[in-house]
């Protein structure tokens, strides 16, 4: 069957929607347009209050009887927020979309308002087609995916990541057989991806006046810290290789350290912390990962905890969502899609583990250029809406 996309309208919604800020905890306004958009489709629309300015968007194109239900799941936060002073001047970095030479520039467009575009063009290729699909198929747009979370003082909405929207969504009636996830994997079949373990480490010291901190310079809690830093990084290499999956080797971060305050230098620091993200694959347990974090950081004698703890995900290679999609794809590209084991974390964590086999499928990843930032191939936009559509009528019937 032929399917028809419509380019020029799939780009007018794609810049539509980067240009509207939609950074975590704030996802509200373009909760609104996605909205409007499902509901002009025709399809039954749910929102979801999250919480103050945030929500979730369920359109549900009913299906005729018979078929299994697929969801096109996608996220409407964003990595930044355009106000960042190291990003001013990058285009892409900006919630304000723009076209030039085939490609499509702006916060967000990648990951992953790109995906929000093609679900919508994808149903309304169907639609025109005259296909009629037996299951129900769902667009969810949802709040909060963005590998973030609240820690100490940073408190609030805006850090309230890691699928806070599709927890959310799975227990207020986002039930489905199937879901593609469209994060940008360079169209390969994503079929497994990491988790994640964040550890803090933390060393005390007295907060003492300079002028009182002669021989007393091994006690602050800076310098002590610096004994486990080296510590960290010898048995991070056991880490990474002992959390291995699938020959993909495992990985770790030392993402942040804090201490002392450096408005006031006159004192030593009463405490510094270390943070780490652990990358944890998806066949080992959470409960397991966090015990062998923990007892390493208990054998340097330091306070620590885990304050993410965020599985992976998989599919198997037979399940129908998968199946489908590589067919789409072969048909639309010519050739057989790639697999691919990422070491992200992606929303089908909490899908998967509601009963919803997921699979990550979706554009470039449209990586951040050092002059340019966030941008996408209009093309590449156009075949994967295809695919999308494809997709759906293989795996809902029609």
């Amino acid at each position: 069957m032929e399917l028809r996309i419509d380019e020029r309208r799939l780009v007018e919604l794609a810049l539509r929607l980067v240009s509207t800020p939609s950074f975590t905890g704030s996802e509200q306004a373009l909760a609104e347009l996605m909205q409007a958009e499902l509901a002009e489709l025709g399809l039954h629309v749910q929102w979801q209050q999250v919480e103050e300015e945030r929500a979730n968007v369920l359109g549900t194109w009913e299906g005729s009887g018979g078929g299994p239900t697929l969801m096109l799941n996608g996220h409407m936060d964003t990595s930044y927020s355009g106000r960042e002073p190291w990003l001013q001047g990058i285009p892409g970095f900006q919630p304000a979309g723009f076209e030039r030479d085939g490609r499509i520039y702006g916060l967000g467009i990648s990951n992953m308002k790109g995906a929000l575009c093609c679900y919508v063009e994808a149903v309304r290729a169907l639609q025109e087609a005259g296909v009629r699909l037996k299951g129900d198929l769902m667009i969810a747009c949802v709040a909060g995916e963005i590998e973030k979370a609240q820690q100490g003082e940073a408190q609030g909405a805006e850090y309230r990541g890691y699928a806070t929207g599709s927890r959310h969504l799975v227990s207020h009636g986002g039930a489905a057989d199937f879901c593609i996830l469209g994060e940008p994997t360079e169209n390969k079949l994503v079929r497994a991806h990491f988790g994640a373990l964040w550890v803090r480490l933390s060393t005390t010291g007295p907060f003492i006046h300079t002028a009182f901190s002669e021989g007393r310079r091994p006690e602050n809690s800076i310098i002590r810290m610096r004994d486990v830093l080296d510590q960290v990084l010898e048995w991070l290499p056991s880490w990474e290789l002992e959390m291995s999956y699938n020959g993909v080797r495992g990985i770790a971060n030392v993402g942040a350290i804090q201490g002392g305050f450096g408005w006031r230098a006159s004192r030593t620091p009463h405490r510094t912390d270390l943070f780490l993200d652990l990358r944890v694959p998806p066949r080992v347990p959470m409960a397991e990962a966090r015990r062998k974090a923990l007892a390493f950081a208990r054998s340097l004698r330091v306070d620590a905890e885990v304050y993410v703890s965020a599985p992976g995900s998989e599919i198997e290679d037979s399940s129908p969502v998968v199946v489908a999609v590589g067919e789409a794809h072969a048909e639309v590209f010519g050739s057989p899609p790639e697999s691919d084991v990422v070491r992200w974390f992606s929303d089908a964590s909490v899908l998967s583990r509601y009963g919803i086999p997921t699979l990550n499928y979706g554009t470039s990843s449209g990586l951040p250029d050092a002059e340019l930032g966030e941008n996408l191939e209009i093309a590449g936009l156009v075949r994967t809406a295809e695919v999308y559509a494809r997709a759906a009528m293989k795996v809902c019937g029609s």
